[in-house]
């Protein structure tokens, strides 16, 4: 297991498309899922839950996809349809994360969304120090209405990302990070 820090400061988001299986085992998911939900929760309020899509649920989840895409775009080729079909069937294992807001006179609604976000990260960051490869996607469906009812989410839960995660079939590619002096400032 690499050490902490280098593993903070190296990880790379993998695209789906350049991950294989096996997936993480079902310890090793355990193991992910128990880390994504340690994360600052300001009040308790756990304002985040996970929706595990392995197997055929990716296809099944797929094919909820594509027909919302094919009804709302009925002039679609079938090559398009069969994209949104396949979106998430490239990695052995996807995580939703899924957030929601309750209220709280102490804990605004963006302070709960950012506590999805972080176990978001905490998953992505997981899996990556268990070797795998991980990537925190969204996509126009995860801002659909339709999508989200067909997934199983209530009408007040946003889905705050699909984590894609499988096993690299080559090294990521680092991408330029910004430099420190244009964002940080000392008070």
């Amino acid at each position: 297991m690499p050490d902490a820090i280098e593993l903070l400061k190296t990880r790379r988001s993998m695209k789906p498309r350049e991950m294989t299986g096996p997936g993480p085992s079902a310890a090793e998911l355990e193991t992910i899922l128990t880390i994504g939900a340690r994360v600052p929760d300001h009040g308790k309020l756990t304002p985040w839950r996970f929706i595990v899509f392995e197997g055929d649920a990716r296809s099944r989840a797929g094919d909820v996809i594509a027909k919302v895409f094919a009804r709302k775009n009925p002039g679609a080729p079938a090559a398009d349809i069969e994209v949104e079909k396949k979106r998430l069937t490239d990695a052995p294992l996807v995580i939703g994360v899924v957030s929601f807001t309750k209220p709280h006179p102490k804990v605004p609604p963006w302070e709960q969304e950012l506590s999805a976000g972080a176990s978001a990260m905490n998953i992505v960051t997981a899996a990556t120090a268990l070797g795998y490869g991980a990537c925190w996607l969204t996509g126009w469906f995860a801002f659909d209405r339709d999508v989200l009812d067909g997934l199983g989410l209530k009408p007040d839960e946003k889905l705050a990302g699909l984590i894609h995660i499988g096993r690299p079939t080559k090294p990521s590619e680092d991408r330029p990070r910004p430099a420190l002096s244009d964002i940080v400032t000392r008070f």
